[in-house]
């Protein structure tokens, strides 16, 4: 076990075992840190690189890090209800969307993580150590984290929960007073229970870790299941062969693309039976609250709006469709008509597929917790309730780069590498995959639904498919139909499948807490000079004090914006905090580390276009939102 050297102002903590059980040789004292950036942040603390951890096929569920804590949290708003809507309008074709950004983030949770191992501090800390300093910094991660602070994944939460106590009646708060008052009691009552595990059990790291262990493992249980035994081949290709579909876009489109006047193979989309033409999108003719502007639409005899024209009288929006951007260059000589109706959506599930936005930033104080590189000698954020004995250290520390440090440290890369890759990319790529999943095979495709309208029309058509097992499936092939039918069943997988939504999004929200407070805290814990004259001992106290307040704030946004305005404000920011981050990132790892340590070309370049991605998706989805498109 390392000991702390007395003439270091910031080592009066007890030093963290070794994950390897080597004992770390005492630092040079020669060596002194570098002191690049900002004159603002205080100079780096001095260890040594511990040895990296061996992964044998005894200890890897021990070696399990930030991609399972993140990787659970990957499946949320944005794979449960932004990706089934636009699934179900689309299939799978744009889930290649989902892949770049998923890859995307994924080397950027790499990136940030390189930092760490180097220095032991989170991503953010070291934002604030590069020019102009730590005042400008704030004013820009300020401004681009706004889209944190609506907490529209319990407000989301809520729906399921008032679906199953209305008896499967779909709530509307926004005519509907009983329904908006039980949304936000529902709402509030599930905000103050995802603190909970974020005051108890020792290290908040450990506590985040063992819930999203239980919704991974509950929720993936059951989505594998239901694919599996209740989908047909045709969907599982719909959605596997969506990730590779690069520059697929949607379209509007009559099916007749020979212009032979017939139904061809292969152009039937929707699967009706019928030659469908453009069917043309109407707007709202009604005044109803009498400003003298129409904000609504007539209703047909069946009760449901009229909002486009039904020309086969089947009730569904015809002319959506596909089309990929370079075949259609390349056979025709210019681009398809390119739909931007639900370009917003689209952009929104690219920004949520994964983690999205600054929400990925813990990936970095999570590698600093699990006590990886350079953060075994730094500590971790305790609980306010059973932590005690943990502390953080206001600085980072950095070794002396040797050949023998540099070993150790290309261990520790590929480690980190092995737990983004091996755990946080599957996990992430399977979150969006089985909801979408869902959607393709349960509800009709081109069917218009808004977040939560999907997901309930979803659990309905599995609840069905259920009771009735239709042939092709594995379930009716197997036998299993003949144990597992009927009404009773149905309406319980139905009630499951509400469940596993609630389940999606409400510990989803108590990363989203710990996300926010955990970096503006670490960041502040080294930058702030009143902050670094602080007992380390004591930054419980003030996790748990930013908790508090951060639920103020987050239960006015709450009771004052409709889930909807929530959700879009939210994954709007989170796009161009992203992109933003990306660049950033590696400029830090080009200025404040070692040229030994610093990235590659290849990663260089993949870091420039992978902020340009995000920021391309921010812009589209804002111009849209402004009716620019």
């Amino acid at each position: 076990m390392s000991t702390p050297s007395s003439q270091d102002p910031h080592s009066n903590f007890p030093s963290r075992e070794n994950l390897t059980g080597v004992e770390i040789s005492p630092r040079k004292e020669s060596f002194v840190a570098p002191h690049p950036g900002s004159k603002n942040m205080p100079r780096w603390n001095t260890e040594e690189l511990p040895e990296p951890p061996q992964f044998t096929r005894r200890n890897w569920y021990a070696l399990l890090g930030p991609g399972l804590v993140l990787g659970a949290g990957a499946i949320g708003g944005g794979e449960w209800l932004l990706g089934p809507i636009v699934t179900a309008r689309y299939g799978g074709s744009l889930l290649w969307l989902g892949t770049l950004s998923i890859l995307a983030q994924c080397l950027y949770n790499i990136e940030i993580s390189r930092y760490t191992l180097y220095t032991g501090e989170p991503i953010f800390t070291g934002k604030f150590r590069t020019l102009p300093g730590p005042r400008f910094w704030l004013i820009v991660y300020l401004v681009l984290d706004f889209g944190s602070v609506f907490p529209y994944l319990v407000a989301t939460a809520a729906t399921p929960v008032m679906i199953l106590f209305l008896g499967g009646e779909m709530p509307n708060p926004a005519e509907v007073s009983m329904h908006w008052w039980m949304h936000k009691v529902t709402a509030t009552g599930i905000f103050l229970a995802c603190i909970i595990p974020l005051v108890f059990g020792g290290k908040v790291y450990n506590s985040l870790k063992a819930l999203m262990s239980f919704k991974l493992v509950t929720v993936f249980g059951f989505l594998i299941f239901l694919a599996f035994l209740y989908s047909t081949p045709s969907t599982w290709l719909d959605i596997g062969s969506g990730f590779f579909k690069f520059g697929t876009l949607p379209v509007l489109s009559n099916e007749d693309r020979n212009g032979n006047g017939r139904l061809d193979p292969g152009e039937d989309w929707d699967g009706d039976g019928h030659l469908d033409v453009i069917e043309k999108r109407l707007g709202p003719s009604i005044d109803s609250d009498g400003d003298g502007r129409p904000d609504t639409w007539e209703k047909n005899s069946k009760g449901k709006l009229i909002k486009h024209e039904d020309i086969d009288g089947d009730g569904y929006l015809d002319g959506p469709n596909v089309e990929n951007i370079f075949f259609s260059w390349l056979t025709r000589g210019h681009l398809p008509n390119i739909d931007f109706t639900l370009i917003a959506f689209i952009a929104a599930m690219a920004a949520i597929a994964g983690n999205g936005g600054l929400s990925n930033t813990p990936i970095s104080n999570f590698t600093r917790d699990q006590g990886w590189g350079m953060g075994h000698h730094v500590g971790a954020i305790p609980s306010m309730v059973g932590g005690k004995g943990i502390t953080l250290s206001h600085v980072g520390s950095v070794f002396e780069i040797t050949d023998h440090s540099l070993a150790r440290w290309k261990g520790w890369y590929r480690h980190v590498f092995r737990d983004q890759t091996a755990i946080w990319v599957p996990a992430c790529l399977i979150g969006l995959a089985l909801p979408s999943m869902l959607s393709v095979e349960f509800l009709r495709r081109g069917t218009e639904a808004d977040r939560w309208n999907a997901a309930a029309m979803t659990a309905e058509g599995v609840g069905q498919q259920v009771a009735n097992p239709p042939d092709g499936v594995l379930a009716t092939m197997t036998g299993m139909s003949h144990l597992i039918n009927g009404s009773s069943w149905g309406n319980f997988f139905w009630g499951m499948t509400l469940f596993c939504g609630f389940l999606v999004l409400a510990p989803s929200m108590s990363g989203t807490i710990d996300g926010i407070v955990r970096r503006w805290l670490d960041t502040f814990w080294t930058a702030s000079p009143w902050l670094r004259r602080v007992d380390p001992a004591k930054i419980g106290r003030i996790y748990f004090a930013l908790i508090l307040g951060y639920s103020v704030i987050g239960l006015l946004m709450l009771w004052l914006n409709p889930p909807s305005t929530l959700i879009k404000l939210a994954t709007i920011c989170f796009n161009f905090a992203l992109g933003i981050s990306c660049c950033h990132t590696l400029i830090i790892n080009l200025v404040l580390l070692p040229p030994q340590l610093r990235p590659g070309w290849f990663v260089r370049f993949a870091m420039i276009l992978s902020g340009i991605f995000f920021l391309l998706l921010g812009t589209v989805a804002t111009l849209q939102e402004l009716n620019m498109l």
